[in-house]
């Protein structure tokens, strides 16, 4: 007797929807989907300070989405007001840094344990990269993305949340590296 073909079945790999503020998040967030080649859908600045739970609601309504699906919310801290009602939005990993987001990509060069203005820490950055603008990648940061991951997620993982400097973005890197 003939056995039949049974199929294996497919695995579900989930859509990571991403919610910025801002264009630098969306370039990073950009890379990480060309280099990891994972779905990963990006709203940036439609919201802005505006995001809510409701606006994620309906702006999933149009999306096909999956019960794996994860939505990230990645945003400065350095307001308070700001990170109060991020932490009311249910079902979102927060995704946060202070005093910006660049010293997630300052961590990628060196430590930084002192707490440092928006303005000092694009100063800083600029250091490395003599080339740094906002809502760019350059070829430098790239490259330091790709080799320097597993320093700066130790890095990060050092300072303490929510206080200046501090950083979880790592969340994100760590998501995407283990679907490798």
């Amino acid at each position: 007797m003939k056995k039949g073909r049974q199929s294996k079945g497919k695995e579900i790999r989930p859509t990571f929807f991403v919610f910025c503020e801002g264009e630098t998040e969306e370039a990073y967030v950009a890379f990480l989907r060309s280099e990891y080649r994972v779905p990963i859908v990006i709203d940036t600045k439609v919201a802005g300070n505006r995001i809510t739970e409701k606006y994620i609601a309906n702006y999933k309504q149009r999306k096909s989405i999956h019960e794996k699906d994860i939505t990230f919310l990645m945003y400065d801290c350095d307001v308070p007001e700001i990170v109060d009602k991020l932490q009311k939005i249910k079902k979102v990993t927060l995704l946060l840094s202070n005093p910006c987001f660049e010293l997630w990509y300052l961590l990628h060069f060196q430590n930084q344990t002192a707490e440092l203005t928006k303005r000092e820490c694009e100063e800083k950055l600029n250091k490395y990269t003599k080339q740094y603008k906002k809502g760019l990648l350059c070829e430098n940061i790239k490259d330091k993305i790709l080799k320097n991951q597993d320093k700066t997620i130790e890095r990060a993982k050092s300072l303490t949340g929510f206080e200046n400097p501090s950083t979880n973005i790592y969340v994100l890197a760590e998501k995407l590296s283990a679907r490798r």
